[in-house]
């Protein structure tokens, strides 16, 4: 989902958002990141349409924040909504200059932290989730 913008007479521009060091043109919603959405985010809306239209408005409203200051692939919008993200550049776009636009592709949504606690510490909850499939494992292993 892309916007246009024309500055002068003639000169067209590709649209893009910055978002920290990276200028996103497009947004690219995975089949896993529209599942997750109907499931923890929204059940009314959720065409990939419909999802690109709120990550827009979200970029151009600078309402998305990193999660954590050093990595940049999780993703709070409103200080709520958790998502993760990785960028690839767009070899068909380019800015006014000349410099790669990217494009960022929505991987997952993790969901809210209003509604899910676990989320606030995503670092301890993801060695909580390592933990406990390795608990099940072991004791799967203990009954054979």
């Amino acid at each position: 989902m892309k916007d246009r913008l024309t500055d002068r007479w003639s000169t067209y521009e590709s649209f893009y958002v910055d978002l920290y060091d990276k200028k996103v043109a497009d947004i690219v919603i995975t089949n896993h990141a529209k599942s997750r959405w109907l499931d923890r985010v929204e059940s009314e809306r959720t065409g990939y349409e419909d999802i690109a239209a709120f990550m827009w408005e979200c970029l151009k409203q600078d309402r998305i924040k990193s999660y954590y200051r050093n990595e940049q692939d999780v993703y709070l919008i409103d200080e709520d909504l958790v998502f993760v993200a990785e960028f690839a550049e767009s070899h068909t776009e380019t800015d006014i200059i000349g410099n790669p636009l990217h494009k960022m592709i929505v991987v997952t949504f993790l969901g809210r932290m209003s509604e899910t606690i676990e989320l606030r510490d995503l670092k301890s909850y993801y060695s909580w989730l390592r933990h406990s499939r390795r608990m099940t494992l072991v004791k799967n292993s203990r009954r054979k």
